[in-house]
Order: structure tokens, then C-alpha cells, then sequence
């Protein structure tokens, strides 16, 4: 009785529970309902960066050790109920664009994502982070969102077999008569069926659903399967940025850094605004008390991944399901990181699932990406036209960076030339001028 005492006297000194009018029971579940919403990254995350000949099993662990430890520095740092893991969409934008599409090896994308992770710490401890932000539009923020879950979706499709290249139209439906494509299409409607009806977890619950209807359609091999083992090695891609720092100042990887440090900045404060109101954690004013321990989470999160073997890490938007179930402090981002370390032993079990069926979440992860669409000013025609065109440019030049680049352009441009100088900032005019710089570099 004393030791269950003792523990409840050290998560309230820690958490401060009562005075954020919670209990140890209701952050617990949060933390669960959390962790159940956003498990899809363990995943999908090596899915998709195993794609450039990264070893699956070694960015698996990378992804459950640096979300682990990020969100345990957000747990007793800041005390927030908000995780942190390795993004969606910066992780494409890794894979698809920086490997795939610009032919750099995979370390060399790393040690641009080691790089934005050391700007990033610099840039909070001198909190200039939030002076960034303030200085780039609303709506080319808004729209940066919109044009990676655009991107996201189509990656999804792709993977899916649901889009396809075709010679005359660019792109065409793929054959549904093929096992993996008709599954990926059942997976898909089952996934928006489950977060239609509010089903918690719901992602990760279809990943399962469409692994085990995958096995009757020989999609799905489970031929040595066996529920538990040790994680796989790191070796692979433990401390593998440091082959890619001699590469990383060629010409055209300085955007790359920079995009990759611009998105989190966004995605990161974004996230944690959206779910401190929502849980009733902003002062008065509107600012978030403790936002440098915050910010610093994902910074050094960011930085350890790398070095671990995993792309940019970020605040996730999944953690407003947790506040929605009372979580209000560090206690439920604890929770989500032990659940997240636990996960090291059923490497055998995420090895089973098939790409189709990670597929869907891709796509249904586009769909929640694109919501900050709706609060562009369409009206508005300097505010409008650089949204879409950053929107529309990272999906059809199959390139993140090349929409905000043209977001940007298209945003300066039309404020000089209607005499709309005064909206553009400092850093805005410092931006179009690298941007064109880099078109005849």
C-alpha cells in the first residue's frame, strides 16, 4: 500500500495532476487512446524509408527509440499530453524527392535531416523559432499542410496499385482484378469506415484487419511467423548520417536542410497550439506557457533520429485524441512512450504486414492533412493563388520543396506587383531571392 502511495505522491509532484484537475486513471487512458491513434508510424514510417534500401528492421527500432525518448523529454520537460514521432510527410519528402526523384543517397538525406535538427535546437534556444513563424503568411502555412497530405494521398494511391503511370494521360485506375489492389481498396474503405464511426485506434486497427484478410488472398505471407524476438539491429543505420556529410553541401541540398527545418517549424507549433487549446493549456493571451521545453522535444528528437536512422520527428496531431479523453499532462505522453519501447519486441509482427495495407492509412492520412485548407481566404486572390499553386506543385512535381518554393515566389510577387509591399516580411523577401537564386544556380 505504501509503494502504490509512493507512486501516486511522484506523479503528482511530477505531473502536478490535481492542479491540472486531473487523476493518474484518466491520463493513463489517454496515453493508451494516443498511442492506439498514431501506432500506424511503427508501420508505415519504415515502409516508406525502407523504399530507398534503408533496412526495414533498423528504421523500425529508429522510429520507436527516438519517438520514445522525444516524447519522454515533452513528458518531464514540458509536462504536456503531447507525442512525438517521426512526421508524415517530411518522411516522404525524405524518401520520394530527396533519394527517388534527386538521386542522393539515403545518408546524405540523413545528414540533412541531422542538420535541421541542430538548426532546430539553436533556433529554440534562442527563440527564434516562434519570430520565423510569425514572419511567413497564414495562409502559406495552412497550405504547406494541405499540399503534403495531397502528396501523401497520392503516394498512397500509388502504393496501393490504385493509380498508375500511363504513357498518354500521365497517370490511369489500376487493375482491381489483382489480389493486392482489390485488397488495398477493401483496406481503404474499411479505414475511412472505422474514423467514419469514431473508432479509436482506428488506423492501426485496419492495418490489422487488412493484414489478416491479406492471408486468405495470399497477400499476406506469414510462412516463419512467431509473435516476439529481440529488435532488429541498428547497425545498418546507427550513425550512418556521418557517410552522408561530405555529400550534404553539394549543390541543391541547402533547400533540402531548409525545407526539412521549415515544415517541422510549422508542423510542430501548429500541433502544439492546436491541442494546448483544445486542452485548455494557453494563458490568457493566447500564448503556451513552457513552449521553448516543447519545442526543444522535437529538436532534439530530430537530431537523435538521425543518428539513429529515421527522418525528421515532429508533434503529432493524433495527441488531441488523448486530450479529448482528459489527458492534460506529461503523464500522457509517458504512457505513450513505454507503449512505444514495448513495441521493440514484435518486430516479427510488423514484418508480416504487407505494403497494400499500410497503403490506405497513406491516404487517409492525406485527408486529414488537407482540413487547414478550409481556413484559406479564397477570396482573396494574393492569398489564394500562392496557397494553390504551393498546394497543387508538391503533388504534380512529386516534390515538397517545390511547392512552398513556388508558394513563396507566387506570395511576393503579387504583393510587390499590386504595390502590397508593406504584408511582405523581412523573411519573406530573404527567401524569394534564395529561391530565384537557386532556379539559375
Amino acid at each position: 500500500m505504501s509503494g502504490q502511495q509512493e507512486g501516486a505522491g511522484f506523479l503528482e509532484k511530477t505531473f502536478k495532476l490535481r492542479a491540472n484537475g486531473t487523476d493518474a486513471r484518466t491520463e493513463v487512458l489517454a496515453g493508451v487512446t494516443t498511442f492506439m491513434t498514431m501506432a500506424y508510424i511503427i508501420f508505415v514510417n519504415p515502409t516508406i524509408l525502407s523504399s530507398t534500401g534503408m533496412d526495414f528492421g533498423a528504421v523500425m527500432v529508429a522510429t520507436i527509440l527516438s519517438a520514445a525518448i522525444a516524447t519522454l523529454i515533452m513528458s518531464f520537460s514540458a509536462n504536456y499530453p503531447i507525442a512525438i514521432a517521426p512526421g508524415m510527410g517530411l518522411n516522404a519528402f525524405f524518401a520520394f524527392t530527396i533519394v527517388k526523384q534527386m538521386h542522393y543517397p539515403w545518408e546524405v538525406a540523413l545528414a540533412a535531416v541531422f542538420m535541421s535538427g541542430v538548426i532546430f535546437i539553436i533556433l529554440t534556444l534562442t527563440k527564434a523559432r516562434e519570430a520565423i513563424v510569425n514572419s511567413i503568411p497564414l495562409s502559406l502555412k495552412l497550405a504547406i499542410s494541405a499540399g503534403i497530405g495531397l502528396f501523401i494521398a497520392l503516394i498512397g494511391l500509388q502504393n496501393a496499385g490504385l493509380v498508375v503511370p500511363n504513357p498518354d494521360t500521365l497517370v490511369q485506375l489500376g487493375d482491381l482484378s489483382k489480389p493486392p489492389v482489390l485488397l488495398a481498396a477493401m483496406g481503404l474503405v474499411i479505414t475511412a469506415l472505422l474514423v467514419a464511426l469514431r473508432v479509436r485506434g482506428a488506423l492501426l486497427l485496419s492495418i490489422i484487419i487488412i493484414t489478416i484478410i491479406g492471408i486468405p488472398m495470399g497477400v499476406t505471407k506469414i510462412d516463419s511467423f512467431k509473435l516476439l524476438s529481440l529488435p532488429p539491429s541498428l547497425a545498418p543505420t546507427f550513425g550512418a548520417f556521418t557517410r552522408g556529410l561530405p555529400g550534404l553541401w553539394a549543390t541543391g541540398l541547402i533547400p533540402i536542410i531548409f525545407t526539412f527545418t521549415f515544415v517541422d517549424l510549422f508542423d510542430t507549433i501548429g500541433t502544439l497550439i492546436g491541442v494546448s487549446s483544445k486542452a485548455n493549456l494557453l494563458d490568457e493571451n493566447g500564448n503556451l506557457p513552457r513552449a521553448g521545453k516543447a519545442l526543444i522535444s522535437d529538436a532534439v528528437g530530430t537530431t537523435l533520429g538521425a543518428i539513429l536512422g529515421t527522418s525528421t520527428l515532429t508533434a503529432y496531431i493524433e495527441s488531441a485524441a488523448g486530450v479529448a479523453e482528459g489527458g492534460r499532462t506529461g503523464l500522457t505522453s509517458l504512457v505513450v512512450a513505454i507503449l512505444f519501447l514495448a513495441c521493440l519486441f514484435i518486430s516479427p509482427l510488423v514484418g508480416i504486414v504487407p505494403a497494400v495495407a499500410t497503403a490506405p492509412i497513406l491516404i487517409i492520412v492525406g485527408i486529414f492533412m488537407m482540413e487547414p485548407i478550409m481556413k484559406i481566404d479564397f477570396s482573396n486572390f494574393l492569398e489564394a493563388a500562392p496557397a494553390f499553386l504551393t498546394i497543387a506543385m508538391m503533388p504534380f512535381t512529386y516534390n515538397i520543396a517545390e511547392g512552398i518554393v513556388w508558394g513563396v515566389l507566387a506570395y511576393v510577387f503579387l504583393h510587390l506587383v499590386t504595390g502590397n509591399t508593406k504584408k511582405i516580411s523581412i523573411t519573406m523577401w530573404i527567401l524569394a531571392v534564395l529561391f530565384i537564386i537557386r532556379f539559375f544556380a
